[in-house]
């Protein structure tokens, strides 16, 4: 695999690090030229120095041969306009991070399906720890072939969930819909814009992501 990482944050870094240790290959672009020799000591990857939210450089990156886009500087603006500009000149996955909730809706009306938010997400962590609750992610729950994958439904799937069409072994876990989430018999219908997680199995992805214009697959997935 290869991942190109726009910046050189904390999460960037240590997402990097984890990358370089599994055998993967990574290049990181960097404005500030110090950061990029006070790394390469460290960091056993490549460095350009640049832009990341400028064509020129997204495209010396080589996005023909990249897997991942990872936008993880410390500004949302400069992530939001990274990944837009990363996906307009080819690179085939891109995630994206955002600190500010309020530009939640902003990236998934943008087709940005792959954002996070770390705050947000250690907030939740914590919050389970101070009620006594031992926190367990997704990734904990599978093994062998089965596979987590997520979409936004369109307006063509508002209506009943059991018009889908999901192929085999493949169900629906629940569906987040604004600050909820329900369980299928709990809703019956799906409206535009609702996120719907799915448990499937590996062979499906590749006709999920057909589906759907690209697999989310790899931030919930565990070893198979």
């Amino acid at each position: 695999m290869r991942a190109v990482f726009i910046g050189s944050s904390g999460l960037a870094v240590s997402t990097a690090e984890l990358f370089v240790r599994g055998g993967h290959e990574v290049v990181i672009i960097e404005q500030n030229r110090g950061r990029i020799e006070e790394l390469s000591d460290t960091l056993d990857c490549g460095f350009l120095h640049g832009d990341g939210t400028k064509p020129t450089i997204l495209r010396e990156a080589s996005p023909d041969r990249t897997d991942i886009l990872f936008c993880l500087t410390e500004n949302d603006q400069a992530n939001i306009l990274a990944s837009l500009v990363g996906r307009s000149v080819g690179y085939e996955r891109v995630v994206t991070r955002i600190e500010d909730a309020e530009y939640r809706h902003i990236c998934t009306e943008l087709s940005l399906n792959d954002t996070i938010i770390p705050d947000e997400a250690v907030a939740r962590l914590l919050a389970d720890l101070s009620h006594g609750v031992e926190p367990l992610t997704l990734t904990a729950f599978l093994k062998y072939k089965a596979r987590f994958y997520s979409f936004f439904a369109k307006d063509s799937e508002a209506g009943p969930i059991e018009e889908l069409r999901l192929p085999e072994h493949t169900r629906i876990v629940c569906v987040y819909r604004g600050e909820r989430f329900f369980l299928p018999n709990q809703l019956g219908k799906l409206k535009e814009g609702d996120e719907v997680l799915l448990v499937t199995h590996e062979d499906q992805l590749s006709a999920l992501a057909e589906r759907w214009g690209g697999t989310r697959e790899s931030n919930l997935s565990g070893n198979g």
